[in-house]
């Protein structure tokens, strides 16, 4: 009973000294770690707790409120942060678009016209050594076999284990 005791204020020492689980609402949402989460959703049930029983109603609910509006800007700088991190990737796909064309129109002009493809086709060049040799189907059924392979192997080396223990067991009786 007495060591429960202890424990327990360890635990609230440790909390104190890390701000406990309040400290994660003040962290920048980029630096956020999955415990910070862990402790924010520890907060608001806390909090949802105490504003559904409790003679500290007013207090909890305030605190709920600002625990919850913490966890939508939170949210909101998130998001913000992906929808800049996709424009700039936008734009970079638009610029190498733009790249890729002038340096099409730039070979065409100079060499024989290049038929258009399209986005599941390739030009392969027969005397270069390091093109592919092998169709996508024909390297599947490569790598299916090489795992069929794999697993009678380790059936083998399991049996032969057997095998070596038995014998062991025979020649010391």
């Amino acid at each position: 009973m007495q060591r429960y005791g202890e424990d327990e204020e360890e635990e609230e020492e440790e909390e104190e000294e890390d701000g406990g689980p309040e400290s994660a609402l003040l962290k920048s949402p980029f630096q956020l770690t999955a415990e910070d989460v862990y402790d924010i959703s520890s907060v608001v049930g806390r909090d949802l707790l105490q504003l559904s029983a409790g003679p500290e109603v007013p207090a909890a609910a305030a605190r709920l409120q600002f625990s919850m509006v913490r966890v939508l800007e939170m949210l909101e700088a998130l998001v913000s942060e992906g929808s800049v991190a996709e424009e700039q990737l936008r734009m970079e796909r638009d610029g190498l678009r733009a790249e890729l064309d002038a340096l099409r129109g730039r070979g065409a002009a100079g060499s024989a016209p290049q038929p258009n493809l399209g986005p599941d086709k390739m030009v392969i060049d027969l005397t270069d050594p390091n093109r592919p040799r092998f169709t996508l189907q024909e390297l599947r059924d490569v790598l299916q076999e090489r795992n069929q392979l794999k697993a009678q192997l380790l059936v083998v080396q399991e049996e032969l284990q057997c095998y070596k223990r038995y014998t062991v067991r025979s020649a010391k009786n």
